[in-house]
């Protein structure tokens, strides 16, 4: 709960202070016109994945990702992002953009293409580096999609805050203290993101090498789980034994980082047997627990943007924490970008009510709580009577949740922002949905599958082809689209100045990466 003393004090706070900026990436699957996973490579017209500052793949070759700039007002981000789909429909009217988080039909492992980024240096070390990721997690596991969301305050904010709280840290380890604490109420708290966005209740057959006993056999090549919100959540997504193990700590950046580092330099026996290459392609990057430290998957994430080169820990060390990256959102399958201004507004309040509660450090204990709260609620979360373990009692997923919001909205009420009456409202809609599961995305995705035992496939098949035709009703505008053009051109040039200025061996280059210690 958000003290009465803090409420007091940003009731006196100039607007400027809660101008919350965002940035989303968002991930999307290419796919053909009957729904199978493209074979095709990324295409040209949209620039290069390696150097569009805006569109890129992610882990497979026919993964989208499209990111945004940073803006304040959700509708700029969202017209940046309708921009971004409308050129890759318009330079790519074959194949459509696959609008769920759990893929489209697969045809087994090798039916999923390794992105690629060409010959520079550079470029094939992100090629190999997702090769570590194919022998370590499967090829399957690189169609998951999501929502990356980036969330800061304004920088304004950091010495009113801290003068409040009286620190006298620097004001370099003041945010980053601030950040972290924000970061731990997170994922005390995530668990009603996944409830409220979870948009994974059932995956294509094809998806899994052989059926989940906890899962039902729904349609023809349906697997189901009556009340999950986000099965990309759970130990179906992203994960696996070693993953598992792994204790980072976010007490605090010097404890994230020491942690993060060890699993970065620890051998990890099955991955030794894989071996780092085999003739003259790389298995891996390295043989331990990690290869680099994007490979750690968090549902939250500290950041700093990266100078050339340098790696995340050390851009961290360097100058504390800069904003936070959420990583644990489902792309809504109902919406043409797969998010909404609602829940822009509802992520910034969120994140801010972290930041501004009292966040006591995460025990060990309190780990496995945390933990224990995030699976119940990817697996069972819309069961209206599932509780959840708080630090001192069990409670309703709903309660707790109605509880959170009316914190939020007493927060919201003591700042009176600009956009007041729209936080509001989404406030509103998100209290209904707690009382009601079945108007969450995950609620909404199960009915559309149970009216007439419909198949995942061709729902998903038939909003993308709505969705297609949604942002496709207009022409782009001839002077964005020669802009969305220009940038394109701009970052295919700029990969052959990469690959025509990569000297040396690449075996050298690999070595020297891999080498370059974050100081620690």
């Amino acid at each position: 709960m958000v003290a009465k003393s803090v409420r007091q004090w940003l009731q006196g706070q100039p607007e400027t202070l809660f101008q919350f900026m965002h940035g989303i990436e968002k991930e999307g699957l290419r796919t053909d016109a009957v729904g199978r996973i493209s074979q095709s490579a990324h295409p040209a017209a949209l620039g290069s994945a390696l150097t569009h500052p805006q569109i890129t793949t992610d882990y497979s070759e026919a993964l989208l990702e499209f990111i945004t700039p940073v803006h304040v007002r959700p509708e700029d981000t969202l017209q940046d992002l309708e921009t971004l789909h409308r050129y890759a429909f318009n330079v790519n009217p074959e194949e459509e953009i696959w609008p769920a988080s759990m893929p489209a039909v697969l045809d087994g492992e090798m039916s999923v293409r390794i992105a690629e980024y060409g010959t520079s240096h550079i470029g094939r070390l992100k090629h190999a580096y997702r090769h570590g990721l194919w022998h370590r997690y499967g090829r399957i596991m690189q169609t998951i999609a999501g929502v990356h969301f980036n969330f800061s305050v304004p920088q304004e904010f950091w010495p009113a805050w801290q003068a409040f709280r009286g620190s006298e840290e620097s004001a370099r380890d003041f945010r980053s203290q601030g950040y972290f604490g924000l970061i731990r109420q997170f994922r005390r708290h995530s668990w009603l993101l996944l409830y409220l966005f979870g948009a994974s209740p059932a995956v294509d057959r094809s998806f899994l090498r052989e059926s989940s006993a906890r899962m039902r056999e729904h349609g023809d090549s349906t697997l189901l789980m009556p009340s999950a919100t986000s099965l990309r959540m759970s130990d179906m997504g992203y994960n696996n034994a070693a993953q598992q193990s792994l204790k980072v700590c976010f007490n605090s950046l010097p404890t994230y980082v020491c942690t993060l580092h060890k699993a970065l330099h620890t051998p990890y026996p099955p991955y030794a047997a894989i071996g780092i290459k085999r003739d003259e392609q790389y298995q891996q990057l390295n043989a331990n627990i990690l290869q680099i430290e994007n490979e750690y998957y968090s549902d939250i994430r500290p950041k700093r943007t990266t100078r050339s080169g340098e790696k995340p820990l050390a851009a961290l060390q360097r100058d504390g924490v800069e904003y936070v990256e959420v990583r644990c959102l489902d792309l809504n399958p109902f919406l043409p970008l797969g998010i909404e201004a609602d829940q822009i507004r509802f992520l910034n309040w969120f994140l801010f009510w972290c930041l501004v509660t009292d966040a006591q450090r995460i025990s060990d204990v309190e780990c496995e709580r945390v933990g224990f709260n995030q699976r119940l609620t990817v697996l069972y979360g819309r069961d209206s009577e599932l509780r959840l373990v708080g630090q001192d009692n069990v409670r309703v997923l709903r309660d707790w949740g109605l509880r959170i919001i009316d914190d939020i909205e007493a927060l919201v009420e003591a700042v009176s922002p600009a956009d007041r009456e729209a936080v509001l409202a989404a406030l509103a809609r998100y209290r209904s949905w707690l009382r009601d599961p079945e108007k969450t995305p995950s609620g909404r995705l199960t009915e559309a599958l149970n009216t007439g035992s419909r198949d995942f496939r061709d729902v998903t098949l038939e909003l993308a082809q709505g969705h297609r035709k949604a942002l496709t009703e207009s022409e782009l505008d001839r002077e964005l689209l020669a802009r969305m053009q220009a940038l394109a051109d701009q970052s295919l040039q700029d990969q052959r100045q990469l690959e025509a200025d990569s000297e040396g061996s690449f075996d050298d280059f690999v070595q020297h990466y891999m080498e370059t210690a974050d100081t620690h």
